[in-house]
């Protein structure tokens, strides 16, 4: 059996505060020899240092268990990066996030695991009035129906069409009753899951949707939470989806909402900290080509190193997780689910400015639009504002077309956008920064991994049920928080204690 090479050894991780391997302005791990390094065999192998991979890990060593985390790439973080502010005036460490990066009230596992870190949040700023792109007009909207006596959330609303403002909030008052019966562990036996997932949200929408303010207002929606079009995705996933953040206000919203906070120093840090605790049991540029598996345990493949373990836990999402090849081969129910759940298409853009300006013209840095590029933003400033930071998302088909287009002419798309938005200040940013996550060799895509039609029903059983000895975490396996930072950590969670169990 092959040992493994020195190359890519996690043996030691400097303190997040400094960074840690690919950290901004952090110095290299040392890859030296150590006693796991020549270890071929251990008790249970984690593939993937992301938050769900390093959870599972931290949580199966405090159980006393042999760990061996390996991982693709050449950091950890998984859909977590964070990239350095090399823009003028920005203060020394200052970051943006390409990736994932807000936590918010009820994703309490993410949040206990950020104080147990050591780690602070602070709120993404949300003040002052939203601004809205609509047929050509631009809109500044705060508080436009302050009475709201049906409760229908119609602030939160761009005011550019009333009428099809006031149906887009029956229909999310709609959907969250819909949701509220789904069952998290088991959508599938919904009592309407045959009708809701044989047809697309975007069925779900002609059929009960009048205006077309109100079809442009949902799509945006599910444009945002899942980085896909209506037609891609099934309307029993996007009602699970919603059961599982506790309600589709609460996946929109900012304050109090899925957007509310980001970790000081980046959600990479998350990561980084839980690296530097799990020291030489994390292998990084270390891509698992085949997994075997016996009635003693599984080995575990990647084109320089081998190791057997008897148990592996799989982290990658399903899409992902199919490029591996099993031995034997994996049952068809759960081939095929890994057939059914695409990853969404997203680019991740933000322009730096010496300052905040939109903030003095009493704007919170959140817009949406109908026409562009960039149909979301946010202010992504640091904590001290030493710089403005605007960010966008290119999503869905939006995000596929841009992936095709020269670079300079999506930065110049982008930048017409902001400028759009926020006025000719926007039109000469400091720095420039993107992340297309189409590119990402092992992650192909984002948010997350989506159930098209009919993959609930007939498929979703084997989403989490272990195949012999492999277990299966990621996001995309959690039941609360599904697609979000929380279910990464709750799908660790839960993946350790099944491991432990079967030991």
């Amino acid at each position: 059996m092959n040992r493994f090479t020195r190359r890519g050894l996690l043996a030691g991780v400097a303190a997040a505060g400094t960074g840690a391997l690919t950290a901004p302005g952090a110095p290299r791990a040392i890859a030296q020899s150590t006693p796991a390094a020549g270890r071929s065999e251990t008790q249970v192998v984690v593939v993937g240092a992301g938050l769900a991979g390093l959870t599972a890990a931290r949580e199966l060593v405090a159980a006393g268990c042999e760990v061996l985390v390996v991982e693709a790439r050449d950091r950890v973080g998984g859909r977590t990066v964070n990239q350095a502010v090399t823009a003028p005036g920005a203060s020394p460490g200052t970051i943006v996030e390409v990736g994932g990066q807000w936590v918010g009230p009820t994703q309490d596992r993410v949040l206990g695991l950020i104080q147990q870190l050591g780690l602070e949040t602070f709120k993404t700023y949300d003040a002052g009035d939203y601004a809205d792109y609509h047929n050509g007009k631009l809109t500044r909207y705060g508080h436009v129906f302050p009475a709201d006596p049906l409760n229908l959330g119609l602030n939160r609303i761009p005011p550019s069409d009333p009428v099809g403002a006031a149906e887009a909030a029956v229909a999310i008052q709609e959907l969250d009753r819909m949701a509220a019966g789904v069952p998290l562990d088991a959508p599938w036996t919904a009592h309407d899951a045959r009708t809701s997932d044989g047809q697309t949200f975007e069925d779900w929408m002609d059929h009960h949707l009048v205006q077309p303010g109100a079809k442009s207002l949902i799509s945006l929606a599910i444009n945002a939470v899942f980085s896909v079009e209506p037609r891609d995705v099934s309307l029993l996933h996007v009602l699970f989806y919603i059961a599982s953040a506790g309600g589709l206000d609460r996946l929109l919203r900012t304050s109090d909402g899925a957007q509310d906070s980001r970790i000081i120093g980046g959600s990479q840090r998350i990561s980084l900290e839980m690296a530097r605790e799990l020291g030489p049991r994390v292998l990084l540029n270390a891509p698992v080509t085949r997994i075997d598996q016996d009635s003693a345990g599984v080995s575990v493949h990647g084109d320089d190193f081998s190791v057997r373990a008897k148990r592996c836990v799989v982290t990658a999402p399903p899409a992902l997780a199919a490029r591996i090849r099993y031995a034997p081969l994996l049952p068809g129910t759960r081939d095929q689910l890994t057939q059914r759940m695409p990853m969404g298409s997203v680019i991740k853009v933000q322009c730096v400015y010496p300052t905040p300006f939109w903030r003095a013209d009493g704007l919170a840095g959140q817009a949406t639009s109908d026409t562009g590029l960039v149909r979301t933003t946010f202010d992504n400033s640091p904590p001290d504002a030493s710089v403005g930071v605007l960010l966008g998302f290119i999503e869905g088909e939006q995000g596929r077309h841009a992936d095709q287009m020269p670079a300079a002419q999506r930065r110049k798309g982008v930048i017409e956008c902001f400028t759009r938005y926020f006025g000719e200040r926007a039109a000469d940013p400091l720095e420039y920064i993107e992340k297309n996550w189409l590119e990402e060799e092992w992650t192909r895509g984002g948010y997350g991994g989506v159930f098209a039609p009919g993959a609930w029903l007939d498929f979703g059983k084997a989403l989490r049920a272990p195949v012999g000895h492999i277990h299966w975490a990621g996001t995309e396996t959690a039941t609360i928080w599904s697609g979000y930072m929380d279910g990464a950590v709750r799908s660790g969670e839960r993946v350790a204690k099944e491991v432990t169990s079967s030991l």
